[in-house]
């Protein structure tokens, strides 16, 4: 009987220890090259490791060119900067997302359009980004977020018929596939965060993928100081374009070398995360009030990135229980659980005064990304199958007793 009770109310957990995985990964051998590359000396200015990185990132995501940089919002910022958008333009970002997405906007001095995002895999919606569209829209970024892909075509083809740049959002999505080709591949630019929690972590970076060479210069060169490719360093040969104004985004050899040592069983992670995403959705599936995110219309299977994987949960099926109470349940059960980042302009961080940004929609975003998702970050699905069918027994159990969960203080 004390088995079935609720952790949360004094009975046996499932997990009998909670479940902690170690993220990001360490080996010997990116151990070892971290040892060479101090004592090298040779710690910046595109070198030997960021190169490498480079050139085998470009390969997994089907791009031509991918550039190194600080983070993943200077990322957004970068892509931004050379694709000419400045003040007096709009940008259309979802409305749930991390909030980088709209700060990036706002650092280049234009201004963030929030239009909402669909009900089942919780990426921008087309349809309404089609009716957020006016005279001085210049770009749209979907963000692919979480487990789930903006459906590309139907962005891309938008874009197209209105004349628009298209960013895609890749913080969550390192190697994903979208009908056969790598995210970050297909909108005009795409870009990555490498932050401690991501898929693939160096504590702090970030890169830009494209297929434009003539982009890809002006990153490089934003990036690096108005440097060009081939320059030494305190070598220049020639300066930047006219009214291309640099930074120092530059990220660190050894940043690189940390990222170039996780790249080679990317395939083989991500494949594995997509069999044990599918072996939970099917255990999920049975429990009353339970949905999983959506992957995208055209998701390669096998794929499919995972940032988190996140359940959306119908309320008419918790008995009157609200999110906290549940998300407090699944943690006493030794399942660490959370909820999303919420719509932008709610989030506590989010200081920027109304006449910066353009709300077009978001009731979707507050009543299923706000109010009903529960996730789980991705290194969960690292778990055996056999912990994964506890994940899962936690769950239903939790649902099970919804009704005592709603009497909960």
């Amino acid at each position: 009987m004390n088995r079935d009770k609720l952790a949360v109310l004094g009975g046996s957990p499932v997990f009998k220890t909670p479940v902690r995985l170690a993220w990001p990964p360490t080996d010997k051998v990116t151990e070892d090259a971290l040892v060479e590359l101090y004592r090298s000396r040779n710690w910046s200015w595109n070198g030997p490791w960021e190169q490498k990185f480079s050139r085998d990132f470009s390969r997994l995501h089907t791009a031509r060119h991918t550039w190194f940089m600080a983070n993943g919002t200077v990322t957004l910022e970068a892509a931004l900067h050379v694709l000419g958008v400045g003040p007096g333009d709009e940008v259309i970002v979802p409305s749930l997302t991390w909030l980088a997405t709209a700060m990036a906007v706002l650092y280049v001095g234009a201004k963030p359009v929030f239009v909402d995002i669909e009900p089942g895999t919780l990426c921008l919606d087309v349809k309404k980004t089609a009716a957020a569209i006016t005279s001085r829209t210049k770009a749209i970024i979907p963000v692919h977020l979480y487990g789930g892909m903006a459906d590309m075509d139907r962005v891309l083809a938008l874009a197209r018929k209105h004349g628009l740049k298209v960013i895609e959002d890749c913080a969550h999505a390192h190697g994903g596939m979208w009908n056969g080709k790598g995210l970050g591949s297909l909108g005009d630019i795409g870009s990555f965060s490498f932050q401690q929690s991501k898929t693939v972590a160096c504590g702090e970076g970030g890169c830009v993928t494209t297929n434009d060479d003539e982009l890809a210069e002006r990153l490089f060169r934003f990036k690096h100081i108005g440097y060009d490719l081939s320059a030494r360093q305190g070598k220049a040969a020639a300066g930047p374009p006219p009214g291309l104004i640099c930074h120092n985004y530059r990220g660190t050899e050894f940043q690189a070398a940390v990222l170039h040592g996780q790249l080679a069983g990317l395939r083989a992670l991500t494949e594995r995360r997509n069999c044990n995403a599918d072996f939970l959705t099917r255990e999920l599936a049975r429990i009353p009030g339970v949905k999983v995110q959506a992957r995208g219309r055209r998701a390669t299977r096998h794929r499919q990135s995972y940032y988190c994987f996140m359940t959306i949960l119908d309320f008419h099926h918790w008995a009157g229980a609200t999110k906290s109470q549940v998300i407090r349940a699944l943690q006493a059960e030794g399942l660490p659980a959370d909820g999303s980042y919420g719509t932008v302009w709610r989030h506590p961080l989010w200081n920027v005064p109304k006449s910066r940004y353009r709300i077009h929609s978001g009731q979707v975003s507050d009543d299923v990304g706000t109010a009903r998702c529960v996730g789980f970050h991705h290194w969960y699905l690292d778990l055996p199958q056999r912990d994964l069918g506890k994940f899962a027994a936690a769950f239903a159990k939790v649902q099970r007793h919804a009704h005592e969960l709603a009497k909960m203080v």
